[in-house]
């Protein structure tokens, strides 16, 4: 008995030692979850001025390869600006394959504008999840591989019959001249052999998911005005400023009747030519501020021009030419497009959301039987990395799955709640296996 009573306390701490391990198992069985893994993706700072790459890449790859029969490939088409390539092989590679996108990189945040830490992914009570990239767009970027997981999951004999590839893009957030661009133009985009792509899309506050056939594109203009300096005092004719402020009417009243269209339901903010004044440069410097007895012989402004497909752009460089920026009252200007509107057979830069285009079919059935409802096809108001593909007659639809969500991209207190990235996995689900089951051609 006495060597009985001995052994209990040492029984006792391997008792408990054992009950110790094994919830340590539950914890980590429990953390490695869907929303734990999606927290961990939005923690990892890759807000620009300096986004870490190589972070973000690592934690997908090691994801990835936790994922069977997904192959990683990480591609360097510039030296700070890497690229993350998935392949789920199909059991037809000669059949064009398909292309899931997503960026890595997020825009700055603000931190003291937060409610919680921007990279902190805080979960709140309700489920809302802050983080910046939470809706721009880490949420589709993970919710591609979660999906793919689960479908091996429940079907492990589902084969799809297309090449499925995944592709983490850089630099989207600033152009996408060091990412997609350079991609596109790559033997590793060649060698995809390419016949349809996934890009992001938005937020939808309400029931219905939307999805975009098209992007604007940005034209940066700067439109510059010279004229006679003098006295603060005199009445001058074609001062700087004067036929600055004559142009800044036409203008405006050019983004006037834009805007009223849209106002009276005519057409959407995407479908029009939208004009924004984003800069004013004029006034000789003093160390007080400006010398207000001083006329300037110099004054320009800048503005954000986006233009939608359908729009002329031989017509509204006319425009700008001969009524915002006329030579005859000493005006110049500079036009930089940030991107195209036609695509190499010269049409306009969008894919065809109708049953003209069987990707189109496919992709619509497919949410249809996820349970969701797609919202009338849009233009989307500002630009993605889709261009780039429709530019090379690629069919490409935008679309990230979040319903019933705040629109809060570049935002401040960026979030998504819990349940709508949940759904939004079931809903990749059905598209990836329609999609990369599809059996049919489409010639655009």
């Amino acid at each position: 008995m006495f060597d009985h009573l001995q052994r209990l306390p040492v029984l006792f701490f391997f008792l408990l030692l054992s009950l110790s391990f094994s919830e340590s198992l539950h914890e980590n069985k429990e953390s490695d979850t869907p929303i734990s893994r999606f927290q961990q993706y939005l923690r990892i700072n890759t807000a620009h001025p300096n986004p870490n790459y190589t972070a973000a890449i690592n934690y997908l790859t090691n994801f990835a390869n936790s994922i069977p029969n997904l192959h990683s490939k990480v591609i360097h088409l510039t030296p700070t600006s890497p690229l993350l390539l998935l392949t789920w092989p199909g059991s037809n590679p000669s059949l064009p394959s398909i292309l899931f996108n997503s960026h890595l990189d997020s825009v700055p945040a603000e931190p003291d504008k937060w409610t919680h830490p921007p990279f902190s992914a805080h979960k709140t009570a309700d489920g809302r999840i802050f983080a910046r990239g939470a809706q721009d767009d880490k949420c589709i970027g993970l919710q591609y591989l979660e999906a793919i997981k689960a479908i091996q999951t429940s079907d492990s004999k589902f084969v799809p019959l297309r090449n499925v590839h995944i592709l983490y893009v850089p630099e989207e957030e600033v152009g996408g001249f060091d990412g997609m661009e350079k991609f596109v133009e790559s033997k590793e985009f060649e060698e995809l052999n390419l016949g349809f792509m996934m890009d992001e899309g938005q937020a939808s506050p309400n029931d219905e998911f939307r999805v975009f056939y098209a992007d604007r594109t940005p034209w940066h203009t700067v439109i510059k005005a010279v004229g006679k300096p003098g006295h603060g005092s005199k009445l001058y004719d074609n001062t700087a400023m004067e036929n600055l402020m004559k142009s800044m009417e036409v203008i405006t009243k050019f983004r006037e009747s834009m805007f009223d269209m849209v106002k009276a339901g005519l057409a959407a903010n995407s479908e029009v030519i939208s004009v924004n004044p984003v800069f004013l440069n004029a006034g000789t410097p003093s160390p007080t501020g400006f010398m207000m007895n001083m006329q300037p012989s110099e004054a320009e402004a800048g503005f954000d021009i986006r233009m939608p497909p359908t729009a002329d752009p031989e017509l509204m460089r006319k425009i700008i030419e001969e009524q915002w920026a006329p030579a005859w009252r000493n005006m110049t200007y500079k036009i930089t497009e940030k991107g195209f509107l036609r695509d190499i057979m010269g049409r306009p830069l969008m894919t065809l959301a109708s049953d003209s285009n069987p990707w189109w079919s496919v992709f619509y059935e497919a949410v249809t039987r996820a349970g969701g409802k797609l919202s009338k096809p849009e233009i989307l108001a500002s630009t993605t990395d889709a261009r780039f593909m429709r530019r090379l007659c690629i069919p490409t639809f935008g679309f990230s799955p979040m319903k019933n969500t705040p629109i809060l991209l570049h935002d401040h207190n960026e979030f998504l709640k819990d349940t709508v990235y949940l759904e939004g996995i079931k809903v990749y689900e059905c598209i990836i296996k329609s999609l990369s089951s599809f059996e049919g051609s489409y010639e655009h």
